[in-house]
């Protein structure tokens, strides 16, 4: 199956609920939610049903859009008193993934350009931004993935990490998106190593999944095999996504990724974020600053297992995301094109 031809989240046609791809089943099975209520969407975010910073960008746009639509009064004050309360709801589901809060500011922001206008037609205005925001991330994929296949050359091995895939974003993906451009160009003499990405193995489940069905050259690896594929020269540069970047350069994303980028800095292979510009957050200078979201110890002991595979009553630090350190970073991609340190000065030339 062709990931591409999925949707990772849409508006249903009568715009009664969101359509979401229940990403916890796969690869084993490929099937739809049909969401209707605020809790519902935010239960899927939680629990990482939908999941990836812009694919949460984009659901969060429709669910303000779907709460707003259901909010019966005509009143412009009560309105918007209730779309906060249900925007200050949903932005509790996930807190490091920059996105989520970056495409609820910007639903509120009709609220507020458009105060003057009645009820009913902000209705509609929340439903077109919300539009608005799936098409341009499409497009933002489809550019971060032209510049990542300029990095490119006939044979190339590529590592990746978690999934920063179609299944992450509207299309195309941001660390995937230069393998899927580089398919549409002719390229198809490339190889990528999916690092499994424990504890969720998001790699293996979705990464893998996705590659493979577009028919490209995949290979799985454990997380701990990432040093001996890169030591023996399989790799020639790595990909990953992230879920939101500090001013300094600094990127938050899935546990692990901060490992792969030390081992690539050491191997000498050249090591690119992919970032869409709506996840560089410049009112925050380093990593540190980054909320680091921990999540339930049962990922780590029993969720993957038939019977619990630690003994019981154990510590468990589960992360769900580590900062990698802007030195150990070559580039970051963003659809307005290719920063290099130092980047709050490159994100400032390119208007971010």
């Amino acid at each position: 199956m062709n990931a591409l031809e999925l949707d990772t989240v849409r508006l249903s046609e009568d715009r009664s609920c969101l359509e979401i791809l229940d990403q916890t089943l796969l690869p084993g099975t490929v099937k739809v939610l049909r969401l209707e209520k605020t809790e519902d969407i935010f239960e899927a975010v939680k629990y990482l049903r939908v999941r990836g910073a812009p694919a949460i960008g984009v659901c969060a746009g429709y669910a303000m859009a779907l709460a707003a639509s259901r909010i019966e009064t005509q009143d412009y004050e009560a309105f918007f008193a209730e779309f906060m309360r249900q925007k200050t709801y949903l932005s509790k589901a996930r807190p490091t993934a920059v996105n989520l809060f970056w495409a609820l500011d910007r639903m509120e922001r009709v609220l507020r350009d458009y105060a003057d206008k009645p009820v009913a037609e902000i209705k509609e205005l929340l439903f077109a931004q919300a539009q608005q925001i799936r098409d341009e991330d499409v497009a933002i994929s489809r550019s971060i993935g032209e510049i990542g296949y300029g990095l490119l050359k006939s044979g190339d091995g590529i590592l990746t990490h978690c999934n920063a895939g179609t299944l992450a974003t509207a299309k195309y993906g941001t660390a995937t998106a230069p393998m899927y451009v580089a398919l549409e160009h002719g390229m198809t003499d490339f190889r990528v190593y999916c690092d499994e990405t424990r504890p969720l193995l998001q790699g293996a489940r979705l990464t893998a999944f996705e590659l493979h069905g577009a028919g490209i050259d995949t290979t799985l690896i454990c997380d701990n095999m990432a040093s001996t594929v890169m030591k023996s020269g399989k790799v020639n540069i790595v990909f990953v996504g992230c879920d939101r970047v500090a001013r300094n350069g600094d990127t938050a994303n899935k546990i692990g990724t901060s490992g792969v980028a030390v081992l690539a800095k050491h191997y000498g292979i050249p090591f690119y974020v992919c970032a869409p510009s709506s996840t560089i957050d410049m009112s925050i200078e380093t990593g540190e600053q980054i909320p680091i979201e921990e999540r339930a110890p049962e990922e780590v002991t029993q969720m993957w297992y038939k019977e619990p595979m630690a003994p019981e009553g154990v510590k468990v630090f589960n992360p769900a995301f580590d900062v990698t350190d802007h030195s150990l970073i070559t580039g970051i991609i963003t659809e307005k094109g290719l920063c290099r340190a130092p980047y709050d000065k490159a994100f400032r030339e390119l208007g971010i």
